[in-house]
């Protein structure tokens, strides 16, 4: 059957509603970025602990990743993401009253727990709601809660922090998600057939080319074995570990990373920071429209990559003496290396739906260790050599090894799905 005309409600209820649920989630998690200020001071921390403690974050981020998938799947994403919001919510509360470090670590282990099946579940939901067709573009727009989380949380968090302290921060930022929830409850659905308020022919569009996709992906891997077996999904994870590193060891210590450049007030250092972020979102929406257009991952995740880790060494090269060119080295390479969007559709596009939860948790959870070894070692060299300039150099590592990595893709040539004549039509 041909659809010539799509319509696109999915667009205007599913990503805003999923964007603004993960950019909560992500304000909770990289607001420890700024009260690094205050809290080394109150609780006795140094850099290396520090860092420690944003880290420890994706050790407990780790262990519902496969069971959030999995519950997303033959459970309900709706209902397990409501109850994360709850639960995350009020342990971002009680950080602001923590008194030591080791009951930090608790709650920071804690936090990661809660909102560690929140990714993988919401990945499953947009390819419930999303086609291959559009999965770049759906992916990169939700991932934009991620730049716009910490172009919020620059001026937010500073005026919290000028006016208050970072107790503060933690409480009135944590509120947020508990509030939420109960959007999130009346605003989503579970899939199409569940749906009331889209029309029928986006349904039927939507489930006739989900099936028929479904149905291509599954001659190359139907199974688990299959999975882990091929090339592409191997290197893909290998990418996401090296990625992770390089992005939570930079956007972690961003803010610190930018006043040592520019030695301004916190105010200062808190609207500098959000341009990096600016750069990300323009760079993740033009990279996934351009991805979804030319239908070819490899070379929408290898480039932007190695482009972030060669501007990040200019940056390097720039130093405190150039501290423009320093900051706008960093903005550019935030603004490539931010390719979620892209990468996440690559993933899903090689797996079938017997397998995607659990391979999606698994990438998730393996991957997401690098949350923990970027900040860690990050702050280990800031704290051994006194200056960023080392741990820049290992981050520069990490993230030209990855884009190196993702020339190894081999090209998927993708049928075209007959069953509508022009997805594109979507002009999301």
């Amino acid at each position: 059957m041909v659809y010539p005309s799509i319509p696109a409600q999915r667009w205007k209820r599913i990503i805003p509603i999923a964007f603004l649920m993960y950019t909560i989630a992500f304000l909770d998690r990289n607001n420890i970025s700024f009260a690094f200020f205050g809290m080394e001071k109150d609780l006795g921390i140094g850099s290396t602990y520090a860092g420690l403690s944003a880290g420890v974050f994706f050790f407990g981020y780790m262990f519902l990743q496969v069971p959030g998938a999995l519950l997303a799947q033959k459970w309900s994403a709706k209902k397990f993401i409501m109850i994360s919001l709850l639960v995350w919510g009020l342990l971002s509360v009680m950080t602001g009253f923590v008194q030591n470090l080791s009951q930090l670590l608790i709650i920071r282990f804690l936090l990661g727990f809660a909102e560690g099946g929140v990714s993988p579940a919401t990945m499953i939901l947009l390819t419930k709601w999303f086609p291959l067709s559009e999965r770049a573009r759906a992916n990169g727009y939700w991932y934009l809660c991620i730049p716009a989380a910490s172009i919020i949380a620059a001026p937010l968090s500073g005026v919290i922090l000028t006016y208050l302290d970072w107790r503060w921060l933690f409480i009135l930022e944590g509120l947020p998600p508990i509030i939420f929830a109960l959007i999130w409850w009346f605003f989503i659905d579970e899939s199409p057939s569940k749906a009331k308020w889209i029309s029928r022919e986006e349904r039927e569009y939507l489930e006739k080319t989900l099936e028929s996709e479904k149905q291509e992906i599954k001659k190359t891997t139907g199974s688990f074995k299959e999975a882990i077996k091929n090339r592409n999904v191997i290197v893909l994870l290998l990418v996401f570990c090296l990625l992770q590193i390089g992005f939570y060891g930079f956007g972690l210590w961003l803010p610190k990373l930018i006043k040592s450049v520019s030695d301004g007030s916190m105010m200062k250092t808190s609207l500098l920071t959000a341009i990096p972020w600016i750069c990300a979102m323009f760079g993740s929406i033009l990279n996934s429209r351009h991805s979804d257009k030319t239908r070819d991952y490899k070379w929408h995740i290898a480039i932007p990559i190695l482009s972030g880790g060669i501007c990040l060494l200019f940056s390097i090269l720039a130093g405190s003496n150039h501290p423009v060119l320093s900051i706008a080295f960093l903005s550019l390479c935030l603004g490539f290396m931010f390719c979620y969007g892209v990468y996440w559709s690559a993933v899903t596009s090689y797996l079938t739906d017997s397998v995607l939860s659990v391979a999606v948790g698994t990438f998730n959870a393996i991957g997401n260790l690098g949350g923990f070894i970027g900040p860690y070692i990050v702050g280990y060299l800031i704290s051994t050599t006194g200056s960023f300039i080392m741990g820049e150099v290992f981050l520069v590592i990490c993230l030209v090894s990855s884009g190196l990595l993702a020339m190894l893709l081999k090209t998927k040539a993708t049928k075209e799905i007959p069953v509508s004549t022009n997805p594109a039509e979507v002009n999301a």
